[in-house]
């Protein structure tokens, strides 16, 4: 390669992200030649950058020939969104963890699918063995159980007719009249709790928690020896959750 390699790559890069700047001051779409235009650039450069950012769904060409910002760009805003929400509220969850001297666990109902979104642990506060993904044992978790009684009937129904309940210990609900029923009876609600039915020896305790309209939950494992202390984890998680669900709900 080269000597001038290295700056004509650095001068294609910032050329790119100065055509994607002009795109994306225009909300209804702009033609390649006004693009060229405001960006500074001539027409030919525009042409291939314009091809290469549409072909990596970067942008987005209209039907009446203009560009606008393509589905990649968005992803990428929403995921380092979703990082930044999850920083700030990170030390909110390791206080949780220090306080009760238990893992802290945050999942969130996207696309259908239950999904961990972070867990605070520590030597003192040791995770659960996550032997089975928690896609797949909604039904055998507090945080799986918090968000399935949360979900409207269809997205439940949707849910547990896309999960089998599978026998994950002894004391696993395998029947799905018998999780309904006790889902709509859970006498410390808003908490939900699973007693050794993920994993032999812990106990979890889970209540829901929002980050805008995404419905998610917020738990804590103890040791199964643990379990005397159940009141005083439901009386720290109920306004600990409160304060994460106002965190993930603040625009950033």
């Amino acid at each position: 390669m080269g000597a001038q390699d290295g700056p004509t790559l650095i001068a294609s890069v910032q050329r790119a992200f100065r055509l994607l700047e002009v795109v994306g001051a225009h909300e209804g779409g702009a033609p390649a030649k006004q693009l060229a235009r405001e960006a500074g650039l001539p027409l030919a450069t525009t042409y291939h950058l314009l091809r290469t950012l549409v072909h990596d769904g970067y942008l987005r060409k209209l039907d009446d020939g203009g560009f606008v910002m393509g589905d990649k760009l968005y992803a990428l805003h929403t995921g380092s969104r979703g990082q930044a929400q999850l920083t700030r509220i990170r030390p909110v969850l390791t206080a949780l963890r220090d306080e009760l001297s238990a893992a802290a666990y945050l999942t969130f109902y996207e696309e259908g699918e239950i999904r961990v979104a972070e867990i605070v642990d520590g030597p003192r506060a040791p995770r659960v063995d996550l032997w089975v993904g928690f896609e797949d044992a909604g039904h055998a978790t507090a945080l799986g159980k918090c968000v399935l009684r949360e979900l409207d009937d269809d997205s439940r129904n949707d849910y547990l007719s896309r999960h089998p309940l599978a026998d994950l210990t002894p004391r696993t609900i395998t029947h799905r009249s018998e999780l309904l029923r006790r889902l709509a009876s859970s006498p410390a609600a808003p908490a939900v709790m699973d007693l050794e039915e993920y994993a032999l020896g812990t106990v979890c305790v889970a209540v829901p928690v929002y980050s805008g309209h995404m419905l998610g939950s917020l738990g804590v494992s103890l040791r199964a020896d643990r379990l005397s202390q159940v009141d005083q984890v439901r009386a720290r998680l109920v306004p600990t959750a409160s304060r994460v669900t106002r965190g993930l709900s603040l625009t950033i």
